[in-house]
Formats: C-alpha cells, sequence, structure tokens
C-alpha cells in the first residue's frame, strides 16, 4: 500500500489534490491528495498534531490553503467561503462541537436549512457579492413579515426536515425539541450538531470526531447510525480516534502523520500497515491491540 499522490477521478464525488497549509512555516497539510466517490465512507486518521483537522478545515472553507485543488461534484471550491460550499452541498460537525446555545434543538437544525433555502431567500447569490448584499436582506425580510405561497409551502418542508433529523435521534432528542442547547448533556449537544449538518441533506457529510466525549454505549449508538447513513448511500468523510468505529464503518481509510499521508488503503489493508502501526502504537502492537512478531 502506498502514499504516493493519488490521480483524480472523474466520478469522484470530492477531488483533493496537493493541499497545502503552512502556520509560521510549519507545514500543517503538506501535500495531500485523496477522492471521496459518491457513497463512499472514508476516514482519515492519525495520532494527535498529524493535520486531521486542518485537513477537513480546508476542504470545508473554514481556513483557506496556501495550495492544492478542492472539488466538489465537478465544481471547484478552493476559494469559496463557507457559505457557498454549505450552498454547494457540504454539512459538517466540528471537533469540539457548535451549537447554539440558546436556541431549541429544533432552532439549531433549522439552521442547517438555511442554505437551502430558496423562496424565502430570492436573490441569495447577492449575498456574496458585497455591495449588493442588503438587496437580499431586504427581500428576506420582506418575506419574513408578509410571506407568500411558496414561502409557506418551504415552511412546511422546513417542518418536515426538522422533525426528520429529530426522529433519527428520537430515543435522546425527542423530548427535547423545544429546549434551549445548553440545557442539554454533551452527547446530546454533539448529536443536535449531526442532526443540523444532515438537515442540509448534504452530498458529503463531514464528520470531526462525532463521538468525541461519548461512553462506549453512546458511541454504539452513534456507530449504529452512521452505518444506517452508509446504508444509506450518504458520502461521508470522517475524522475519529476511536478505530473499532472507524473499521467497522469506513470503505477506506486515510492514515496522516506530520501532515502527510502515509497510508491508505481498506479498512484491513491499514490495520497491517508497519507506517501506520509505527505512528500509532510503535513497533510492536497493531490498531487491533495484537502484539507483533
Amino acid at each position: 500500500m502506498s502514499a504516493e499522490r493519488v490521480s483524480t477521478a472523474v466520478d469522484a464525488l470530492l477531488q483533493v489534490v496537493d493541499l497545502e497549509r503552512h502556520f509560521d512555516g510549519l507545514k500543517a497539510v503538506d501535500g495531500v491528495s485523496f477522492t471521496v466517490a459518491p457513497h463512499e465512507v472514508v476516514s482519515i486518521i492519525g495520532p494527535n498534531g498529524s493535520g486531521k483537522t486542518t485537513t477537513l478545515n480546508l476542504v470545508t472553507g473554514t481556513i483557506p490553503a496556501n495550495g492544492g485543488t478542492i472539488i466538489l461534484d465537478g465544481r471547484d471550491i478552493g476559494h469559496a467561503d463557507t457559505a457557498r460550499i454549505a450552498e454547494d452541498g457540504i454539512g459538517r460537525t466540528f471537533q469540539n462541537g457548535r451549537v447554539f446555545a440558546t436556541l431549541s434543538v429544533a432552532d439549531n437544525i433549522e439552521v442547517g436549512i438555511h442554505s437551502t433555502l430558496i423562496a424565502s431567500r430570492p436573490f441569495r447569490r447577492l449575498s456574496h457579492v458585497f455591495l449588493l448584499r442588503w438587496i437580499p436582506l431586504l427581500a428576506e425580510l420582506f418575506i419574513a413579515i408578509v410571506g407568500t405561497p411558496a414561502s409557506r409551502r418551504e415552511r412546511k418542508a422546513i417542518e418536515k426536515t426538522i422533525e426528520e433529523e429529530i426522529q433519527r435521534f428520537q430515543a435522546r432528542l425527542g423530548t427535547r425539541r423545544n429546549d434551549p442547547a445548553y440545557t442539554l448533556s454533551y452527547a446530546n449537544r454533539r448529536r443536535t450538531e449531526i442532526a443540523r449538518a444532515l438537515a442540509l441533506k448534504p452530498k458529503l457529510l463531514v464528520l470531526d470526531e462525532p463521538t468525541a466525549g461519548m461512553n462506549q454505549s453512546e458511541t454504539a449508538e452513534v456507530l449504529e447510525q452512521l452505518l444506517e447513513l452508509k446504508a444509506s448511500g450518504q458520502a461521508i468523510l470522517l475524522v475519529e480516534h476511536k478505530l473499532d468505529l472507524v473499521m467497522t464503518v469506513s470503505d477506506r481509510i486515510i492514515v496522516m502523520d506530520g501532515g502527510r499521508i502515509i497510508a491508505q488503503g481498506r479498512p484491513e489493508e491499514v490495520r497491517s500497515d508497519p507506517a501506520v502501526i509505527e505512528a500509532y502504537l510503535g513497533r510492536r502492537r497493531g490498531l487491533g491491540g495484537e502484539v507483533l512478531a
């Protein structure tokens, strides 16, 4: 298994080529190339500080790249802002969990739908033009106050989507629909964040350590939900430290160390790759904990 540059594929949903990001001369991401196909689950693993989250931040526009190309569904998004990237079809969660503390669970989920709205956001493309941003703002205000038949139909669709996402986490969020996010447990805030990302109905779902801070049973619930998403055909780019989850849900695994890809392949290939074993645990143990000869 080689860590050489991955050539772009014409049928890839996401293509990342020679991605770079420097911080004060330190190469946090150094020439990273990979693809995610439609309906594929790709996980990025590696030791702390290996560049995993920085790679996700570059793909989602949270920080700009110093070099490289990012193509989503045939469209170059390398210089797009986060709002445009969300409109183009990437939904994400964050490593440290980000919800709006004073908004209810339902309202947090609704935030994720905003970039998909059409009737309620006329002239939305003008929001990316600095001198013309006031036009869509006034139009949205008018529609919010007065309403149109189309915006009322869209409102019903919004409520349906919110209900679908709460149902996805019914056991945990079903009775908390109207509770402000600050009253939720850490695990339920993470679930709310995942529901918000899914409300976008993204082409690509980007998850940064979705089970961080969760206990074993809570992690098992998230794994089951990820497997359901995989079965439904949702493309996922995942960063996660819990290797049992990664090995179970992933179609392919990318391993990073020192800002570079050191290995990639199917879970069974990565599990036994000597470079991966050394990066994680030294030379004597494999990723499953087995002692190596």
